[in-house]
């Protein structure tokens, strides 16, 4: 009896050691603590200490959730992944870095309530360099001033897309290309939408510039570019380069240093309505052949030279 038993044992230890995960198996849902350790699993009761830590541990399309309270450190994002700390104070400190880069071909990036801190030198908030899309709600970036600093530089080398709501970005840039949001996609379009954000005291508040092959739409709502040291918003096409579009609705520009609304080269084009445009230096700007349109229920008013307009196409009768 003893000699059958013994292969029956056997084949029964194999059979549960073949269903037990391996040590390092990814996660979908992971933890960061700030009195948690890289080296631990990440889970609920043994969270790590860093974004970057919980990012290794997570599995595609996973999320990294913050326990507590704390500075988790910057982070470079390879994969689809979501960092949702919407019920606390996560902060992510950059002095001399960018705060989060994101490359990684076709991926899908979610960022919720995250505070991003430059400290004054640091370089990017978050740096989109490569992926599909990037969604960025309920954050803070601000005091990013190492050169031509960005809250967020989205830059990617293929067709992707850019979604912003409920977010501040703010104290950002110092140089001709810093400033809140810079865009200026590579040889695919760039498709971005702004929901109630605010782009306040940054060199510049929002930029599109068509310097590559990639077209530019920005549907911009509800958002708000005031006080910044030059443009509110801005469409760029350079000689040769992709169109560019923003349609404002619903949104301000105030109180800025140069234009509130710019629209300049060839391909460039702005559609506004409902919308202010009060108190910057020029209000409406159409520089080299760029285009403004104002419509129904916009007020263009006392700014130092409120600019002009082009007038709209007349509606079908």
């Amino acid at each position: 009896m003893r000699i059958f038993a013994l292969p029956a044992i056997l084949g029964m230890s194999f059979l549960l050691l073949s269903n037990v995960a391996p040590a390092h198996a990814q996660a979908t849902r992971t933890w960061v603590s700030g009195v948690g350790n890289d080296a631990d699993p990440c889970s609920r009761t043994a969270p790590c200490k860093t974004f970057a830590g919980a990012h290794i541990k997570t599995a595609v399309n996973g999320i990294i959730n913050c326990l507590d309270p704390s500075g988790y450190g910057t982070v470079t994002i390879t994969k689809s992944i979501t960092i949702d700390c919407t019920n606390t104070m996560a902060g992510v400190l950059a002095s001399d870095l960018n705060g989060i880069n994101i490359n990684g071909a076709g991926i899908n990036v979610i960022l919720r309530g995250l505070d991003i801190e430059g400290i004054g030198t640091g370089s990017v908030g978050i740096n989109f360099i490569q992926g599909a899309s990037l969604q960025v709600e309920k954050c803070n970036i601000y005091g990013f001033k190492g050169g031509n600093a960005q809250g967020i530089r989205f830059v990617p080398g293929a067709a992707a897309q850019l979604f912003v709501s409920d977010t501040t970005i703010s104290h950002n840039g110092t140089g001709a290309a810093g400033g809140g949001i810079f865009v200026d996609p590579g040889a695919g379009s760039a498709l971005v939408t702004l929901q109630r954000v605010q782009l306040n005291k940054n060199f510049e508040g929002f930029r599109a510039t068509g310097s590559g092959a990639g077209v530019i739409f920005a549907s911009i709502q509800d958002s708000l570019a005031s006080m910044n040291g030059t443009h509110g918003f801005v469409a760029v096409t350079p000689v040769g380069g992709s169109a560019v579009t923003l349609d404002i609705q619903r949104s301000s520009s105030n109180l800025n240093g140069s234009d509130g609304v710019r629209a300049e080269g060839a391909g460039a084009q702005v559609f506004v309505g409902t919308s202010m445009v009060t108190a910057n230096t020029t209000g409406f700007s159409q520089v080299g052949g760029g285009v403004i349109k104002s419509y129904v229920n916009s007020g263009v008013d006392s700014n130092t030279s409120n600019g002009a307009a082009t007038a709209p196409a007349a509606p079908p009768l």
